[in-house]
């Protein structure tokens, strides 16, 4: 690990707005804070919203900042990245931040049922070649369910058109009631000052002139989910950070 990244985790733990709780030191068990965030981390009754996937922390804090009446956790198991945004926070000295290093896999882990209000997936991964592993596949929104509100909200911001085609195919077939659906932010009468938040990798894509997609939903936990069986058109670029696509 290099210096300046040992800096940034050393500095890290003395936050006490961010817990670290990677797989590998979770050792399967619940973590502590599940179903008592309001009471003992909060201190207060307000709406719990997550951005799972939060890199640097810009819309958690931004949210934050736009909605003092809720409280948001970012979730990211990059802890150099995830920094940033809590170090934005301490500074700006924000009480409705919270941010947890661990991997997306296991976040049903933290959180007990009915405790969460919604969930930001801001340009995460479209992960074309493993369904499974895409934060919108019928495998996670069963995690979701798990935590996530009666009428919870999931909101999807993406570059990858590949992803937001997929995930609007998995929205239809299990018949979850659509609130928003914008194929391009910039050109739609539809976006509103929330959404005009940009991340570090939303200004690249918008450098490259991607448009920004945006979509919506409620997540109902009343039937068994089932897997689209459709054919998408795999995105033709590169994403900054990620693998090569076939």
């Amino acid at each position: 690990m290099g210096k300046n990244k040992l800096a940034k985790f050393t500095e890290m733990a003395t936050f006490d707005h961010v817990i670290q709780a990677p797989y590998n030191k979770h050792n399967h068990k619940d973590h502590e804070l599940k179903g008592s965030w309001a009471k003992d981390f909060f201190e207060n009754e307000n709406p719990i919203v997550l951005e799972l996937g939060c890199g640097k922390g810009e819309y958690t804090v931004s949210l934050a900042e736009y909605f003092p009446g809720m409280n948001f956790i970012g979730v990211d198991i990059k802890g150099a990245r995830m920094w940033r945004g809590a170090k934005s926070a301490h500074i700006k000295g924000l009480k409705n931040v919270a941010f947890i290093r661990t991997n997306i896999e296991i976040i049903d882990s933290f959180f007990g049922a009915e405790e969460v209000s919604e969930i930001w997936l801001t340009f995460p991964d479209p992960q074309m070649k493993k369904h499974t592993k895409r934060l919108t596949a019928t495998t996670f929104m069963n995690r979701y369910r798990r935590f996530l509100k009666q009428k919870g909200v999931i909101h999807l911001k993406t570059d990858s058109n590949f992803q937001y085609q997929y995930t609007l195919a998995m929205v239809k077939e299990n018949d979850f009631p659509i609130l928003t659906e914008i194929e391009d932010i910039d050109h739609s009468p539809s976006a509103n000052e929330v959404l005009s938040i940009q991340t570090f990798y939303e200004k690249q894509w918008r450098e490259r002139g991607i448009p920004i997609k945006y979509l919506s939903f409620h997540l109902n936990a009343d039937k068994p989910l089932r897997e689209p069986d459709v054919e998408i058109e795999k995105d033709p670029y590169r994403s900054f950070g990620r693998s090569a696509r076939e």
